[in-house]
């Protein structure tokens, strides 16, 4: 239960996704980003030989091995990805692993628990509460889209800044936010518990709350 000490999460009117952040720095200081990215920037090693070789190379990039720029994501996307298949040759050779005594069991059964794992998007967090028949009473779900949240939105926000000129929007201010949201590779479906399809919709918006121009897509 000790996440809830150091993360907390906080809600805006426009959107379903919270915005979880470090509570030792507050808001908006707090922001922090999981995933590839940020797995490869604390790893010091990786231990098959492929991928820990480009880890070195990745090391490179950044400044005293940490690399910052979101567009890295990718790359350290790949270096993972390459370490997963090295390990599936040696996990498919492993005795113990193929043999048949696999199964485990257990009467115990707790009523409150917490689970936290490194999901290939990033760190995935569950929290469960159940009465003594097993009912579910209360669930956190904190997923790795929804920490990353806050970051995308800096990061729009910084493109905007950079390529919105005048009182217009194009195609090309369209791609490199998709661009930048997909270096986050975010699961927005699960983030906001919704169905269906998630199109893309900008709006330029003055300072008068008037809609001056719009551009979407899906």
């Amino acid at each position: 239960m000790d996440y809830l000490s150091i993360i907390d999460e906080y809600t805006e009117d426009w959107t379903y996704l919270k915005f979880p952040y470090y509570k030792k720095l507050g808001r908006p200081e707090g922001l922090y980003r999981v995933g590839p990215l940020s797995r490869l920037n604390v790893a010091d090693k990786i231990n098959t030989p492929l991928a820990g070789a480009e880890l070195k190379e990745f090391k490179k990039l950044g400044r005293n091995g940490i690399v910052e720029e979101s567009f890295y994501y990718h790359y350290a996307r790949v270096i993972e990805m390459l370490h997963i298949a090295e390990r599936m040759q040696e996990l498919l050779e492993d005795k113990v692993i193929c043999g048949t005594q696999i199964r485990a069991t257990s009467n115990k059964f707790q009523l409150e628990s917490v689970g936290v794992v490194e999901a290939g998007r990033g760190t995935l967090i569950h929290h469960y509460k159940v009465d003594k028949t097993g009912k579910v009473q209360k669930i956190n779900l904190i997923i790795p889209t929804t920490q990353n949240n806050p970051a995308m939105n800096r990061a729009i926000v910084e493109t905007a800044k950079t390529h919105v000129k005048g009182q217009k929007l194009d195609e090309d201010f369209l791609n490199r936010i998709e661009a930048t949201i997909r270096c986050y590779d975010p699961c927005l479906s699960c983030a906001a518990h919704a169905l269906g399809q998630m199109p893309l919709i900008v709006e330029l918006v003055s300072s008068r709350g008037e809609v001056l121009d719009e551009i979407k897509r899906g």
